[in-house]
């Protein structure tokens, strides 16, 4: 049974590396001039913080961002600092790692109820009734 982990990017901030780039977000003229949209990569598959159960659960649920190498790549630019889209990405990657190591509630299969399923009968009773008054004779 797997354990429930709890990993922050602060923990991992040691392997994470960051870059910017020019930004398609807001802010007119200001655009073309300042990088401005930063982009977190983190290399799961060489991780020496991880154990191997984590970096199985990583790659396994969070497939759609990691590419073929095993880097985990995210980014942000939503406001025109590079400094609130390095905290952006960072709490983002936060939500998605809390997500991937959450556990699921298992669900409990359960039977209708004696009511439910009489009315059910009932109601199909009365459909046929009607569909057999509607034949011809």
């Amino acid at each position: 049974m797997p354990r429930r982990y709890k990993i922050k990017a602060k923990d991992l901030s040691k392997e994470l590396t960051f870059s910017a780039s020019k930004s398609s977000g807001p802010g007119g003229q200001h655009v073309n001039k300042v990088n401005t949209k930063v982009t977190l990569r983190f290399d799961v598959v060489n991780s020496t913080l991880l154990n191997e159960e984590q970096k199985a659960t990583i790659l396994k649920k969070l497939t759609s961002k990691i590419t073929n190498d095993g880097i985990f790549i995210l980014f942000d630019q939503s406001t025109r600092s590079q400094i609130k889209n390095k905290e952006a990405v960072v709490q983002k990657m936060d939500r998605l790692l809390t997500k991937a190591f959450a556990k699921r509630k298992a669900r409990k299969s359960t039977k209708p109820t004696k009511a439910a399923v009489r009315k059910r009968l009932d109601n199909k009773k009365k459909q046929s009734e009607k569909k057999k008054l509607r034949r011809k004779i």
